[in-house]
């Protein structure tokens, strides 16, 4: 069964600079957008560019990825000849099982897998990203330029680079150096984490990194810069779009909010639909003593408060008199009577009782940042929770 490219998704990250929300959960699955979970853009993003063979990698606290994910229905990819694949570590008779150890181990624990398709390339993609990509387009400057590697890169601004891993090119346009967050850059072209390699290349590579006890068994440090050291040929895919890294709590905040404009990311385009496994709820109802200014408001809500520059879940219930500001309340959350909740990030089914008030609005102090409570939390009527305050599951407040 063999493919011109197959795609590996690297969903196992812990997240744990989301703190509170990916307690339970991995940080792919943790709710974005009103309608969606993180991972639904790589696998929109697959779908769309008609890699219908993805290969999921998970790890830490997989049970609702995997049940989100299910047979890949939602995102057209439940098909004979490919599909998706869920790819725990695992372990063989007379091995000791452990956790993948680094980005390039667990590809090279599922060789296996991909030699199953034969295919000329490999996709490497992250489950963290927030993004519309064409890898059918990064595809074909790949072969084109008869790379061993292509790896997308996105222009940032100098003062920004020192937090990326920069991408310098020759003047034939390949890539000839590689440096992790410089302190002093020599070009603005980071590295989005998104490869496309040369199967046959990137198995060798794989196996003699594995062999190598003095790597880090990732991509990043070791992989590219091995590839390079040995003068593989390897290409810049220049991206232009919008893209964020979601993996910290104010960087989530900020892409929730992007979304209140489709300047920034347009998520009505017919031609690049981002599919989602949508709950079976009712349309959302909005009160007489409603207020809605805006916001994204989902299947099953239902609002007679006051809501402006938010994100609301589907099942989110805003009642008489609480006003929602500039938050996101993920799926089932609740803000009763007269509590206030403002640049905030509300977990699922996590209750706000009356008169509570979550978070303020930027004071430019140090201190401040965005209130976040993580799911299934009862926040007891009055609470004050201040800005920046970190609530997790089991405590009381």
């Amino acid at each position: 069964m063999k493919k011109n490219c197959i795609a590996m998704l690297l969903a196992g990250g812990q997240g744990s600079r989301l703190y509170a929300l990916t307690q339970n959960v991995a940080k792919p699955s943790v709710p974005f957008g009103g309608k969606y979970r993180i991972i639904d853009f790589p696998l929109s993003n697959c779908a769309n560019s008609g890699i219908d063979t993805v290969g999921v990698l998970t790890q830490y606290r997989p049970l609702q990825l995997n049940s989100y994910i299910g047979s890949g229905q939602p995102w057209d990819l439940d098909v004979n000849d490919g599909g998706v694949y869920i790819l725990p570590p695992y372990q063989t008779s007379g091995e000791k099982g452990s956790w993948f150890s680094g980005t390039a181990n667990a590809i090279y624990q599922n060789i296996g897998f991909i030699e199953n398709y034969d295919p000329e390339n490999v996709l490497i993609l992250s489950g963290d990203h927030i993004y519309k990509m064409d890898y059918a387009d990064m595809l074909r400057e790949h072969m084109e330029h008869d790379a061993a590697a292509t790896i997308s890169v996105l222009q940032v601004s100098m003062e920004e680079a020192t937090r990326f891993g920069i991408m310098n090119v020759g003047e034939d346009g390949y890539i000839n150096e590689f440096e992790e967050k410089p302190k002093q850059p020599k070009s603005d072209l980071a590295s989005m984490g998104i490869y496309i390699f040369n199967w046959k290349k990137l198995r060798e590579y794989l196996i003699a990194d594995e062999n190598d006890p003095n790597s880090s068994k990732d991509f990043g440090k070791n992989i590219i810069p091995s590839m390079l050291a040995n003068g593989e040929k390897l290409w810049p895919y220049h991206f232009q779009g919008y893209w964020r890294d979601v993996g910290t709590i104010t960087s989530l905040w900020d892409a929730n909010m992007d979304m209140l404009s489709p300047t920034l990311i347009n998520l009505y385009d017919p031609d690049w639909p981002i599919s989602a496994r949508s709950p079976i709820c009712p349309p959302h109802q909005v009160g007489t003593h409603a207020e809605v200014i805006h916001s994204i408001v989902t299947e099953g809500c239902e609002i007679d408060g006051h809501v402006e520059n938010s994100v609301l879940s589907p099942s989110v219930r805003i009642d008489v008199g609480a006003k929602v500001l500039y938050s996101v309340l993920m799926p089932g959350a609740v803000v009763e009577p007269g509590a206030v909740v403002e640049y905030a990030i509300i977990g699922e089914n996590t209750v706000v009782h009356a008169g509570a008030h979550i978070g303020a609005a930027p004071d430019g102090s140090e201190d401040w940042g965005v209130a976040t409570c993580g799911p299934d939390i009862e926040i007891r009527a009055g609470a004050k929770v201040a800005a920046g305050a970190m609530i997790f599951t089991g405590e009381e407040v």
